[in-house]
């Protein structure tokens, strides 16, 4: 990758730049322009399974290459329902100018069940943590999976490992085409 690239994130929620901005670092493009873009997920507020929440993710990553950027890049938290309860989950994508898209998926952790009856009942995670923290900010610090992990693994921690395993893909794709 060429160090004149503007990426573009999805958000300017502070969690998802910080995790783009890390995993930007750590992938060698430190000296990137990377450039926040207020774009819609094209999801409702409140994704409910992981076909929503990764379609989130990728109308962030392609809505940022319209507004200009060479790549663009969409973080998506969302929950999902399975037999033993509801799970937090999150994905992300990569697309850029030519077309070429990545996604990816992330950690899992299991919602309390207090939390997935008030999802069920139609409140956003962003809400119900708010009430809980009594910290309306915290989808832009720890997160839920912050809260409900000790604070041992925070939301742009989560996400970190996301953006590298699309920043991954993107470059192994770039080394295999020219082999």
């Amino acid at each position: 990758m060429t160090e004149s690239l503007i990426i573009g994130i999805g958000s300017g929620n502070p969690a998802k730049v910080k995790a783009v901005e890390a995993g930007a670092r750590s992938s060698g493009l430190d000296t990137v322009q990377i450039v926040s873009y207020n774009v819609p997920s094209g999801v409702r507020p409140q994704p409910i399974n992981d076909e929503e929440t990764k379609a989130g993710a990728l109308n962030r990553a392609a809505a940022c290459v319209k507004e200009g950027a060479d790549i663009g890049i969409g973080l998506e938290g969302g929950v999902m329902q399975m037999e033993d309860g509801m799970y937090l989950c999150n994905w992300g994508a990569l697309t850029d100018r030519s077309g070429k898209t990545f996604t990816a998926g992330g950690a899992r952790i299991k919602l309390p069940d207090f939390i997935a009856d008030g999802l069920q009942a139609g409140s956003e995670l962003g809400q119900l943590m708010a009430a809980l923290t009594e910290d309306a900010d915290v989808r832009k610090k720890e997160g839920a999976i912050g809260i409900f992990t000790s604070r041992l693994v925070n939301r742009d921690e989560m996400f970190v490992h996301i953006a590298l395993m699309l920043f991954g893909q993107y470059e192994y794709s770039l080394q295999e085409k020219q082999s």
